[in-house]
């Protein structure tokens, strides 16, 4: 692997070797504050330098020249290019700003590793294999003009092999490791890095840099700033502020998307603008005061620790499933179906509005994820891998590790303690989570008229009911594409194929 794990020193100041230049290169930590790899830059030399890079290995790869991450980031980083000015102009330092370049990483990296003569690359570790991939040609090039590259953990608590079964594996199901990893979590992983203590050893960008702007990179604006969703760290900051008051309630209220129950602060930690650190010592502190709400939070937070480690000791769940034997289960190509869950047009209310959500803002409701996502596996019989796909394309938080665990998790193809016949009740989901249909009718306005009591599945109304609120099933709302019943049995069917030992 590239780099190298670093022990944490944050108590003691080292003085920065004379002369000596390194250069932080940001990836998934847009921020300036509790950031690792900033830190131990700034505490070991005089001169330190930040770059962003906008690749485009990846922006190319984008199917739309409009992206709201895109946008999103770029609003993050001119936010950040201003924090660093200020946070150097505060320790008396004439320094501090962001270098913004616009290429392959590759190149830029080693071009701008060279350009400025610094001695070292620092990095926070990514978990992506194509991350992992990158880092290595990055570090090999760098390796080859005399610099050094080194990875810190930033974006997890406990990464890597720090989780370990009794007999020294990973762990393969849920709930034991988050034992473990509580057991483990203690004031020292929650300790904040004091990025502000060594600020003044921030350098200025070169002269004549100029910060890019969305055209330049060769994007449009999206419908980022109508959706209210703030960015930068700040942004950040504001969405936290407004949740902890909500935290104590969380544990029952984050299971209805029609309520104001979760945090929103997904789309902050996939692109690093809030520390994890700080998220989980907030967290840990109410829940030692018995606070249910900030007990299922900071689970949550164990989730995301879990399927980082997942990803970083079995990277070939990109692509297969994490039990190999379920690589045997034959889905259903299913055109039309496809076609019909992607355009939110199923006959199922709660998954046309989860939909509909996704589409229109690039947001959805993580108990809206896990219903979407078994409708597609287990009702419509098609594979978890386009599903994840799909969600790639249009999340604003899409995490490789959190989503794919999450499909993988749905399709039963994962890491589930529980069989693989748990398969969801779309109007079950819907009646439990949304009983008013508050949820359904601000994204299905068409259903606007339906009662409550058939809100959930109009396909059951009369035609004497159906007259009365004015809908035409078919024609205002789609029909059912399949129905639920037989669907299940057709998914018994689907895995009767896996070994016994997969199905007991």
């Amino acid at each position: 692997m590239p780099g190298r794990t670093v022990t944490r020193s944050v108590g003691k100041r080292e003085v920065a070797t004379t002369g000596a230049g390194a250069l932080v290169w940001l990836r998934r930590d847009l921020r300036c504050d509790d950031h690792a790899a900033l830190y131990h830059a700034l505490r070991r030399y005089q001169r330190v330098y930040c770059v962003f890079v906008f690749d485009t290995d990846i922006l190319d790869a984008l199917p739309s020249r409009e992206d709201r991450r895109v946008q999103f980031i770029h609003a993050s980083v001119l936010e950040l290019h201003a924090r660093l000015r200020q946070l150097a102009a505060r320790s008396g330092a004439p320094g501090g700003g962001l270098i913004v370049r616009h290429g392959r990483a590759l190149q830029c990296m080693a071009e701008l590793a060279q350009a400025l003569g610094v001695r070292e690359v620092l990095v926070n570790r990514d978990y992506e294999p194509e991350a992992i991939a990158r880092d290595r040609r990055v570090a090999e090039a760098l390796c080859a003009l005399g610099i050094a590259f080194s990875d810190y953990k930033d974006q997890a608590l406990l990464d890597q092999g720090e989780v370990l079964t009794q007999q020294g594996r990973p762990y393969s199901v849920f709930t034991p490791y988050r034992r473990a990893w509580l057991q483990r979590l203690d004031d020292f992983q929650l300790r904040a890095y004091p990025v502000d203590r060594y600020a003044q050893h921030l350098a200025p960008p070169p002269a004549g840099e100029d910060l890019p702007t969305l055209s330049d990179l060769g994007f449009g604006p999206t419908n980022l700033h109508e959706l209210a969703l703030p960015t930068g760290m700040s942004g950040a900051q504001r969405l936290l502020q407004d949740f902890v008051p909500r935290m104590a309630a969380y544990k029952e209220a984050r299971d209805y998307p029609g309520r104001k129950g979760v945090s929103y602060l997904s789309v902050h930690l996939r692109f690093g603008t809030v520390s994890i650190r700080q998220l989980a010592r907030l967290a840990a502190k109410q829940a030692e005061q018995g606070c249910e709400g900030a007990q299922t939070w900071l689970s949550e937070l164990a989730w995301r620790d879990f399927y980082f480690m997942i990803l970083w000791h079995h990277p070939q769940v990109v692509t297969q499933s994490f039990k190999p034997e379920y690589d045997r289960v034959q889905w259903d190509p299913a055109p039309e179906l496809w076609q019909a869950w992607c355009e939110a047009r199923t006959g199922y209310p709660l998954v046309d509005a989860a939909m509909r959500q996704l589409l229109q803002t690039g947001y959805m409701h993580n108990r809206l994820r896990m219903v979407v996502a078994s409708f597609l596996t287990k009702d419509l019989g098609i594979d978890w891998r386009r599903g994840e796909r799909f969600f790639a394309q249009h999340l604003n938080d899409y995490d490789l590790a959190a989503n794919n665990g999450g499909w993988q998790w749905a399709a039963s193809t994962g890491c589930d303690a529980q069989p693989w016949f748990r398969i969801f009740n779309p109007v079950t989901q819907s009646q439990r989570f949304d009983p008013e249909g508050r949820f359904i009718r601000r994204y299905l306005p068409e259903l606007a008229r339906v009662p409550d009591a058939h809100i959930h599945f109009p396909a059951a109304m009369k035609p004497a009911e159906l007259a009365t609120c004015g809908l035409r099933l078919g024609v205002d709302y789609p029909l059912p594409v399949v129905d639920h019943a037989r669907a299940r049995e057709r998914t018994r069917m689907r895995f009767s194929v896996l070994p016994e030992r997969a199905v007991s």
